[in-house]
């Protein structure tokens, strides 16, 4: 029996994994509104961290978030920003967050890397 193309591909998209619904807030934004977030996450590692970070951000690299979901101030209901130094660890943490159950997970556009060469403030170094 001859299988369709079409079948094959109605059933990749079903068992695909759904879309994520992060959503990328831009420094600008940020910075108009800090108090928007109920947490400012860096998931960078303790030394990255410690070099510099964004002013009231909290740090749980995101190799070890999932385990320390309990360390984070924030209802499920609240806003949660992750951002890293690049993206993809963001990423990562992204997923766990909605995962547990975070609805209002926000990505912070350009992360670590786009805040230090627009020069925006620093804190911890």
């Amino acid at each position: 029996m001859k299988r369709s193309p079409l079948l094959f591909l109605l059933a990749a998209i079903a068992c695909a994994a759904p879309e994520s619904s992060v959503v990328d807030i831009s420094p600008e934004q940020f910075l108009s509104n800090p108090h928007q977030a109920a947490v400012v996450l860096d998931v960078r590692s303790a030394e990255e961290f410690a070099s510099g970070h964004v002013p009231g951000a909290v740090n749980v690299p995101h190799d070890e978030l999932a385990s320390r979901l309990g360390e984070l101030d924030a209802g499920f209901d609240e806003t949660v920003i992750v951002y890293c130094e690049s993206g993809r660890r963001a990423g990562m943490a992204s997923s766990i967050l909605q995962e547990a159950g975070y609805a209002e997970v926000r990505h912070l556009a350009g992360d670590m890397k786009a805040w230090r060469e627009n020069a925006r403030p620093i804190a911890g170094r």
